[in-house]
């Protein structure tokens, strides 16, 4: 949605910086990350490869004006600020101005300071003939590094637009500062037979040092139009004559697949080609009736020799694509590159200064500056267990590098380093932590104002559980500084005895706090956490105490596994149950830490190998494996992992129904059993769910990324290929290996889209919170509109990334 100049960013030299970095990468992309002070600023984006730039090129059949904007007859505004007719080169357009803070305003939780909306009376017009809206916008915003606009439809038609949640009909574009961008949006699914209002809006989100007093944005040359060719956005067939593949490339010695929707059936046969034309190998198209539908697959997997390859069919021809063993390089470097820019309390060149100082967690007569770590999202808020999760990642990921790849082991190192000096930083030393801030605007960095917010805190055995675990693994991390290996071991000594008292004097039941992502926490993954822990403890010091209560928190954990086939035709088992009752079964639709349960079983096989309990511990192992494989097989030949069992009267158990879904909607009671039956009936009382049942908060990237990892734990320690193997078919979903064809990581492989990045704006190695699905249905839908959740970056997403990467490097 930006215009193409986007492409002459580039991050700045730091020259005389010894750099050493694997030779694997594309030279250009060496390049790049060299003059980042290796990943100490921006990566330069790049939008040559971006869906919105192949968009602009796509051939328009009919085109209408929206209206005149020699005067504004039809405009109006509401909410802060104001909009005047301009004019340029005697040609009209509309100006849209905001304050980018207002005085007289009450602060709360993931506010702003208001917004400035212009809106166009369209009076009920039937748009169906349209699929496409083009606009130009000039934004002129003193001091503002990332700037976006919003456009919002209205329908009230047969389907409402905005929906229940406020998500169907609303875009953020992406801008550059200070220059002409030329935007659109694509609607061809979005309901356009009654449309009533099409409005531009800016929010105010405060100032950052460098920021304005005001925004200004200049909107014209406003075209419905008919295109050629529209993006697919919902369904599992792909656009007709367009292969879908994994644009990141192919690990030589795993499978090799694509999808292709082929019109021309006499087309039989694809070759792979390498640079020259020549053609390396051949096979056939292999079209299958699916339970997804008809679709053909492509399947080199025979085919091994490294290089750079396109797959050809017929007269189509995908881009060319790496085939080697680190093909998943250069995505470590982005995602690395996009966490960088969510650091918090740190000026990250060229998107923001110092930050959030002034967010303060009270305790106990003591406060503390609540900044650092990475902010949430596209927002800026923060959440310390996130923070914590993707400090484990970088810690995961720089132990599978080291030896290997020297500059991106160190580099990991300090990121992890980052925000493991946050989460040592919210501790007040007796159980009691700084644990989230809702944040949605930028702050003056001063005490005693009304920006000032406060972080909450509590004391949660679950969170010092999990703390403890990451605290132990840090330590392991370390090697050259002593002093704080010896540190790390007496604070997660410290936080695992703070959880166990808690634990012991209240249970269960410590999750109190709406927004926090452990909210959804189930007792059966509360227990395998505290034994994950002890497991890190125990690998870590020796002593004895944490293998007896890894292995005692264990005991309930298994009591929650399924053991015995549903009455399908699988005869599937091996998935865990919320808690002993066995009522509900544990499924994730926002945040999620499925891993743990294979994390907290392999820990304890190979900690204690000679434990009577150990056969058990391995055959609670090989079933979930074995349930993984039978669901995953649902969703061939993409082999995303569904999302899992459900059983029917789940939402009956209100507690737990809550306690899963935040905002869920006046009908998602009844919405469940309609999410269910639009799924794949296994028995009279169980379904399985590709994408998980959901309401408010949609987007599937840490699901299935959480599963994948689970699966590669898997697939290691019981020395699987088949396994290994679809934990990495969720590496290739992720880059384009979908319906939609598009990577979900901004800059790496092809046709990545702009996402939800609100504050900190566009950034390489982004990744959104994922593919969502429409209304009730169990299918991805994935449209060009850009808000959150479905398309808000998340950090969660990234450590989720460089997590499962870690257990297949």
């Amino acid at each position: 949605m930006i215009h193409k100049s986007i492409c002459i960013m580039t991050g700045m030299l730091l020259s005389g910086l010894p750099v050493l970095i694997a030779q694997t990468l594309p030279e250009a992309t060496l390049k790049e990350i060299r003059e980042t002070g290796t990943i100490h600023r921006p990566l330069p984006i790049d939008c040559s490869r971006s869906l919105e730039e192949t968009g602009l090129k796509k051939e328009v059949l009919l085109s209408s004006p929206l209206c005149s904007l020699n005067d504004l007859s039809g405009w109006s505004h509401r909410g802060i600020g104001d909009i005047q007719p301009t004019k340029q080169d005697d040609k009209g357009y509309l100006r849209l101005l905001m304050p980018t803070d207002v005085a007289n305003w009450k602060n709360a939780d993931h506010v702003t300071y208001g917004s400035s909306q212009a809106v166009f009376n369209v009076g009920g017009a039937n748009w169906e003939k349209y699929n496409r809206i083009l606009f130009r916008i000039y934004p002129d915003c003193e001091g503002s590094r990332n700037v976006h606009l919003n456009l919002y439809l209205t329908n009230d038609g047969v389907l409402k637009v905005p929906d229940e949640y406020g998500r169907e009909g609303s875009h953020e574009i992406n801008l550059i500062n200070r220059q002409w961008n030329t935007c659109y949006l694509e609607i061809t699914e979005m309901p356009r037979d009654k449309v009533t209002q099409l409005i531009f809006g800016a929010t105010a989100f405060g100032r950052d040092r460098t920021t304005g007093k005001e925004w200004k944005f200049d909107i014209g040359d406003i075209e419905l139009q008919q295109i050629a060719d529209p993006e697919i956005v919902s369904g599992w067939i792909p656009g007709k004559n367009r292969i879908v593949y994994s644009t990141s490339g192919y690990h030589s010695s795993r499978s090799k697949t694509a999808v292709l929707n082929l019109t021309d059936k006499k087309t039989q046969r694809f070759q792979i080609l390498d640079t020259t034309g020549k053609t390396v190998y051949e096979g056939k198209i292999d079209t299958r009736d699916t339970g997804l539908g008809s679709l053909s697959v492509l399947d080199f997997s025979p085919f091994t020799q490294k290089g750079e390859y396109r797959i050809q069919a017929g007269n189509i021809r995908t881009p060319f694509f790496p085939i080697g063993n680190n093909v998943w390089e250069s995505s470590i470097w982005k995602t690395l590159n996009f966490i960088f820019c969510e650091r918090c309390g740190y000026p990250v060149p060229e998107k923001h200064d110092y930050c959030h100082a002034d967010i303060l967690a009270t305790h106990n007569g003591r406060t503390l500056a609540y900044n650092g770590g990475w902010h949430d999202a596209g927002d800026m808020s923060q959440q310390s267990l996130q923070t914590g999760d993707v400090m484990f990642a970088l810690f995961e990921m720089a132990n599978k590098v080291k030896g290997k790849n020297d500059s991106l082991y160190y580099r990991l190192l300090e990121e992890a380093g980052w925000g493991l000096d946050f989460i040592l930083k919210c501790r007040f030393g007796d159980g009691y932590r700084a644990s989230s801030a809702g944040i949605a605007i930028w702050t003056d960095g001063m005490t005693g104002n009304e920006d000032d917010t406060p972080a909450r805190v509590h004391n949660n055995p679950f969170d010092n559980f999990l703390f403890a675990g990451m605290e132990a693994y840090a330590a392991s991390s370390i090697e050259k500084d002593a002093m704080q290996k010896e540190f790390l071991i007496r604070t997660a000594k410290e936080d695992f005895n703070f959880a166990l008292e808690a634990h012991k004097k209240n249970g269960y039941g410590h999750f109190s706090i709406f927004w926090e992502h452990s909210y959804n926490t189930s007792e059966s993954q509360y227990m395998a956490t505290a034994s994950w822990a002890a497991s890190q403890l125990y690998r870590l010091t020796g002593e004895t105490f944490y293998a007896e209560q890894a292995t005692a928190f264990m005991e309930y954990t298994l009591a929650c596994q399924r053991t015995e086939p549903l009455d399908d035709k699988d005869r599937i088992r091996g998935f865990f149950y919320r808690d002993k009752a066995r009522k509900v079964i544990t499924h994730f639709n926002h945040q999620s830490r499925e891993q743990v349960y294979m994390q907290a079983l392999v820990s304890l096989c190979e900690t204690q190998p000679g434990h009577p309990a150990c056969p058990i511990w391995k055959e609670a192992i090989a079933l979930y494996a074995d349930y993984l494989k039978k669901i995953t097989r649902y969703v061939q030949p993409y082999n995303m992992i569904p999302s899992g069992i459900y059983h029917i009267d789940e939402a009956k158990d209100s507690a737990s129904f809550y306690a899963q879904h935040l905002m869920p909607g006046k009908n998602a009671t009844e919405d469940y059993v309609r999410q269910l039956k639009n799924g794949i009936q296994l028995d009279k009382e169980h379904y399985l769910r590709i994408f998980p049942v959901w309401f408010s908060f949609r987007g599937n990237t840490a699901i299935h990324l959480a599963m994948g990892k689970a699966t590669a734990i898997c697939g290691n320690f019981l020395n699987d290929p088949e396994l290994l193997d679809i934990a990495e078919e969720q590496l290739r979903w992720t880059v384009g290996k979908n319906p939609f064809g598009q990577s979900l990581i901004y800059g790496e492989g092809h046709h990545y889209a702009q996402q939800y990045a609100a504050l900190p704006g566009e950034m390489v190695g982004e990744i959104p919170v994922g593919i969502q699905t429409k209304y009730n249905e169990d299918q991805p839908y994935w449209p060009q509109s850009n808000n959150a959740t479905y398309k808000e970056v998340w950090v969660t997403s990234a450590g989720k990334w460089l997590s499962l990467l870690s257990e297949l490097q």
